[in-house]
């Protein structure tokens, strides 16, 4: 599998577990709605205080497993990258490009704006770097 075939199919999949390295080198793994910009980076949104951010902050290592609607065999993409964190007001119009992504249009951008600035809301933003899986026949 190359890195454009794994962001072809994140424009249809949205589910995801991330994967993070905590303080103490166990990995912390939480569900994220991963979107991708138009650069080819997956994008995820947090409010900036969750330790996901903070193992982050540290450690910038991540990996996601990204799958379809159904868990139970649906096709699946590994993603291995190093991952940014974006904040506020600089996260605001990838935050917006997020939501349109996954949700469409808002019925309030203000209103939207607004909540993502209360829920102090930050952009993870990853470079892919590796990803799988590999077809152990096709090498």
């Amino acid at each position: 599998m190359e890195i454009a075939d794994a962001q072809k199919f994140m424009q249809e999949n949205h589910r995801a577990c991330i994967a993070i390295r905590q303080k103490d080198g166990w990995p912390q793994m939480t569900f994220v709605t991963p979107g991708i910009d138009p650069e080819g980076r997956v994008i995820i949104t947090s409010r900036g205080t969750t330790y996901k951010v903070k193992h982050i902050r540290r450690d910038p290592r991540v990996s996601l497993l990204i799958f379809g609607e159904q868990y139970s065999g649906s096709k699946f993409v590994q993603i291995h990258g190093t991952a940014e964190i974006i904040e506020l007001p600089d996260a605001m119009d990838i935050l917006t490009y997020w939501y349109r992504q996954i949700r469409g249009e808002h019925k309030n951008w203000d209103e939207y704006r607004d909540q993502m600035k209360k829920e102090q809301r930050v952009i993870i933003r990853v470079n892919i770097e590796k990803v799988g899986p590999q077809n152990r026949r096709q090498r």
